[in-house]
């Protein structure tokens, strides 16, 4: 065994809950564990990779993970911590999904290392689809009282919120579908363990009791704890809303810039759960940060390493160029070697304004490029004034009234960048 799984965890602080034996289990030889992900969408996103990096750990600890695209119970929507069902979909949809999650995942997990701890993708639609309900009732519902089910905080808490309308029959099954997935991979698999997030113990644990009443076996559950940010925002979560894995969905930039702008409290914590970097070098990174934290060595070392990991290299060194860039000496040549989508997010929200090509033929005098052909600012006048002030640049080099704007201060045949002082940025759009 490479090293002590549930060590590994600790230290990292990725431990909320471990049921009594599984670290001993683990010791004895190479053990099966899954963890399930939702596939109502074609990407994963960051609020996902905490139970990828539990999977990945454990096949680096010489252990073999199951990721469990939840066809079926996605059909379903599970009520641990939601107030509203969610949308059923349709089984192409949801292949769809499972494909694109699994290339995903090969990012962090190994399916073709040809070892016996390779990883393996299943989805339980496989299993469930020709589950009658009879079958379901007599085979897996007879062993779980009603009285167990209701025992569940996901359950009581959805049925006494206030806001709630209460829990349809198809989402209070939701745990013996949940738990007969444990079976079922007991069963074929050897599988003893699940893994998931705190607010998954209920259905976790609803698992290892089937497992004991019907498989005659003994299975394991373990936990992390669901993330927080420091400043009790949401952990995972943009302005634009989820951040995703998929690069059409969160650009890497963007992704780059999340992990960037974290708190030196979440870094410190962020660092130890999302990377793979030994627990010395944490250390190290940790106490060189405490001593010069202006240089937030701790967020580019994070954003680096899960960027690459998420991306490419190739990407993580576009995103971080682009985070400098507005520094850079050598901005007008540095910003052409950027990518339209990437230039687009870093200047995300600045005033945009569109002229005719034809405008810059004869070159647009300063005055017209700042006021009457953009309104940027208010009226010739300001502009005037603004430029005597030599507070107005193009392309991040000053410029008199007497400037013109040509074809020669587009950055990739499109844009031009006008500043007024450090604070107030604008871009001219040629169409």
């Amino acid at each position: 065994m490479a090293s002590n799984f549930i060590e590994v965890l600790r230290w990292r602080g990725m431990i909320h809950d471990v049921m009594p034996g599984a670290e001993a289990h683990l010791l004895e030889q190479m053990r099966s564990a899954y963890v399930g992900f939702d596939p109502t969408a074609d990407s994963l996103h960051i609020g996902n990779l905490v139970p990828i990096m539990l999977l990945a750990h454990y096949q680096q600890c010489g252990h073999k993970p199951f990721a469990l695209v939840g066809g079926a119970t996605g059909m379903i929507g599970d009520p641990s911590g939601k107030s509203t069902e969610r949308n059923f979909l349709d089984e192409k949809t949801l292949r769809h999904n499972q494909e694109a999650i699994k290339k995903q995942l090969a990012h962090f997990l190994d399916f073709d290392n040809g070892e016996t701890n390779a990883a393996v993708l299943v989805n339980n639609y496989d299993w469930m689809k020709d589950f009658s309900f009879l079958e379901f009732i007599r085979d897996v519902g007879k062993h779980i009282t009603v009285n167990y089910m209701m025992a569940k905080d996901s359950v009581k808490n959805r049925i006494s919120a206030e806001s709630s309308d209460g829990m349809s029959f198809t989402e209070f099954t939701y745990q013996l579908v949940q738990g007969y997935d444990f079976l079922h991979l007991f069963k074929a698999h050897d599988c003893t363990i699940q893994m998931g997030g705190s607010d998954q113990w209920g259905n976790i644990t609803t698992g290892t009791e089937l497992i004991r009443r019907v498989g005659n076996g003994k299975g394991f559950a373990i936990t992390c704890p669901l993330i927080t940010k420091s400043d009790g925002s949401k952990f995972g979560k943009s302005e634009g809303g989820n951040v995703w894995l998929d690069a059409k969905r969160t650009s890497p930039y963007k992704f780059y810039q999340y992990w960037l702008n974290s708190s030196d409290d979440d870094a410190e914590k962020y660092i130890k759960i999302f990377t793979f970097l030994g627990e010395e070098e944490i250390k190290s990174l940790i106490e060189t940060h405490t001593e010069q934290p202006h240089l937030r060595q701790l967020q580019k070392r994070l954003a680096q390493e899960i960027t690459t990991m998420v991306h490419s290299q190739a990407d993580f060194e576009n995103a971080e160029k682009a985070s400098t860039i507005l520094y850079s000496k050598s901005f007008k040549a540095d910003i052409q070697t950027l990518d339209e989508a990437t230039f687009l997010d870093v200047f995300e929200g600045v005033p945009t304004a569109d002229i005719s090509k034809s405008l810059l033929e004869s070159g647009l005098d300063m005055i017209a490029a700042l006021s009457a052909e953009t309104n940027f600012l208010a009226s010739n006048g300001e502009a005037r004034r603004a430029l005597k002030e030599n507070s107005i640049s193009v392309n991040k080099e000053k410029v008199g009234e007497a400037y013109k704007i040509s074809s020669t201060d587009l950055i990739n045949d499109t844009y031009v960048i006008i500043n007024r002082g450090k604070r107030s940025t604008f871009i001219i759009r040629v169409v």
